[in-house]
């Protein structure tokens, strides 16, 4: 019998090969705002391409005209264009860290582990959503391998997730439990979603969060709220306002953290985030947090909100991370009822 391959799903501290995003081109996802989106993106994607860390840039667009489209505009904002790749691959929506590849170091090698993706259990169009894993590994000549348990292919997205890379990851019992709600594989277990996280990413240690914020459509994602900063931080979003919905939900997961463990025993170090105002739109509240960042190569890029919290927060990040902390203007995008994270994934660069 031949051994189990080694399996590790790397942190994002860790160097990255590029950061992939999708050029926006369904208006479905900010109605009514979608103008500026190209700009905002062109902004993250410059933030990247153009930064010292050595870190390509790969964009999904659906066609030819879109490409040539996207072009002009990141080459009006500067864009280093020899560091950004395009590649023709048509979509439903736009959130790449939801349906995009999870890269994993496999015996040392990078293989994409391929999750089902349904658009959150919530919306009916992803047909082309689900595609992306499997065409990226083709394209990029790597091997791809299904998400099993038993015979049934997983449904899962990288927004549930944050991992410290030594085999820790924290998830929320919202998204993966909830037994009547947007409800991913019916009748999975704790111990199911524990042996596909082993299986598929090579995770040895979960901490089970309760809730996700207020706001959130993907019905519990932990990348709204909690994030490592390395092995053994995990920055927590705070809410203060006790009348605020968010403040009983940030404080149950406080206390679940407290008792908390990582993949060696010791307890992680909880870090509080603030939590900018409340943000609303056309009668909607949305879900602004500094934690949905994104960490690349050279910098960490937040989400800011033109709130008083702003600074706080990219003052808090700045201690933690050890490359320079960059505030995206986020009120826009976060219209899409995401930001900086959720629109990105990142590819580790082999070892």
């Amino acid at each position: 019998m031949s051994a189990a391959p080694f399996l590790r799903l790397p942190a994002e501290w860790e160097p990255h090969a590029a950061t992939w995003i999708t050029w926006p081109q369904n208006a479905c996802d900010w109605p009514g705002k979608f103008s500026p989106m190209p700009w905002a993106f062109a902004e993250i994607i410059r933030k990247i391409a153009n930064a010292e860390g050595q870190e390509r840039v790969r964009v999904l667009v659906a066609d030819a005209k879109v490409e040539k489209r996207a072009h002009g505009q990141l080459k009006k904002a500067h864009v280093d264009l020899s560091r950004v790749d395009f590649f023709r691959i048509p979509t439903d929506r736009g959130w790449m860290r939801d349906c995009g590849p999870c890269f994993v170091e496999k015996d040392g090698k990078v293989a994409v582990s391929g999750f089902d993706f349904d658009a959150w259990s919530k919306y009916p169009e992803y047909q082309l959503d689900a595609l992306v894993p499997p065409t990226i590994a083709r394209l990029l000549g790597l091997e791809f391998v299904p998400a099993m348990h038993g015979d049934r292919l997983v449904v899962f997205e990288g927004g549930a997730i944050d991992i410290n890379g030594q085999g820790t990851l924290v998830t929320t019992e919202e998204c993966c439990m909830d037994p009547e709600v947007q409800v991913r594989n019916p009748g999975f277990t704790h111990q199911d979603y524990e042996a596909v996280f082993a299986s598929s990413m090579g995770i040895q240690n979960t901490i089970w969060l309760a809730n996700g914020i207020k706001g959130d459509d993907t019905h519990g994602h932990v990348d709204d709220f909690c994030r490592f900063t390395d092995a053994r931080t995990l920055v927590l979003c705070e809410e203060k306002n006790p009348a605020d919905g968010n403040h009983a939900i940030l404080e149950e997961n406080r206390e679940i953290l407290e008792g908390a463990k990582l993949e060696d025993g010791t307890r992680p170090e909880v870090v509080r985030l603030p939590m900018p105002a409340p943000l609303f739109f056309d009668g909607l509240r949305l879900p602004a947090s500094y934690a949905n960042f994104l960490i690349t190569n050279a910098a960490v890029l937040v989400p800011t909100f033109n709130d008083v919290n702003d600074r706080i927060a990219l003052g808090i990040l700045s201690e933690l991370f050890d490359r320079p902390v960059i505030g995206i203007h986020a009120v826009d995008l976060v219209w899409g009822l995401g930001t900086i994270h959720c629109l990105t994934r990142q590819e580790p660069l082999p070892r």
